[in-house]
């Protein structure tokens, strides 16, 4: 088992990458990305979550968490269990058009390891790399706002709904954060 990008220290702040298995790109839908805003939103609001900046692409999100009760590895787990069983009961209850074939990718890829059931929808990994110093913050918060740009998807970072960066704008937001000070 890799022991890199692990979190170490429960109560630092992370850069985390949240991958869907195979890269499929499951949050082209609205449905699926809305479900990951509330959950994020659910465990800020209840679980001491301190989320510092995130964005939603197509297949992944990246984030920039911290736990105010140094409990960051048990908020990610259930994060992502979370989203997991929602997304994947919306998509089986659904008229979703790729149903049939992102359930098979999810199914292949739960049967690749020991620890799943049925269906996995993200990776094991979590890409965590832990924030040491403020410009290495500003570096990866950077990078997480300007996803959607180096995408092709926006022209501005502010101009993706579903992004932080319209939180540190001042515009209209879909979920509140603890905004950094940058």
């Amino acid at each position: 088992m890799s022991t890199g990008y692990q979190i170490y220290d429960k109560s630092g702040s992370y850069f985390l990458t949240f991958q869907v298995v195979d890269w499929v790109d499951v949050f082209t839908r609205k449905v699926y990305r809305d479900i990951v805003l509330q959950s994020l939103d659910y465990c800020r609001k209840h679980k001491g979550l301190q989320l510092w900046a995130y964005v939603i692409m197509s297949n992944h999100v990246h984030a920039i968490f911290s736990a105010a009760n140094g409990n960051l590895p048990d908020i990610v787990r259930d994060f992502k269990r979370h989203t997991a069983t929602k997304i994947l009961k919306e998509i089986k209850e659904s008229s979703e058009s790729r149903k049939d074939w992102m359930l098979k990718r999810f199914e292949f890829a739960a049967k690749s390891h020991k620890r799943n059931s049925e269906l996995q929808f993200w990776t094991h990994e979590n890409h965590a790399i832990e924030l040491v110093s403020h410009a290495f913050s500003c570096q990866k918060m950077a990078y997480i706002h300007e996803n959607p740009v180096r995408s092709g998807l926006v022209e501005k970072a502010e101009d993706w709904m579903y992004s932080s960066q319209r939180n540190y704008s001042g515009l209209e937001c879909l979920i509140e954060i603890d905004i950094a000070d940058i």
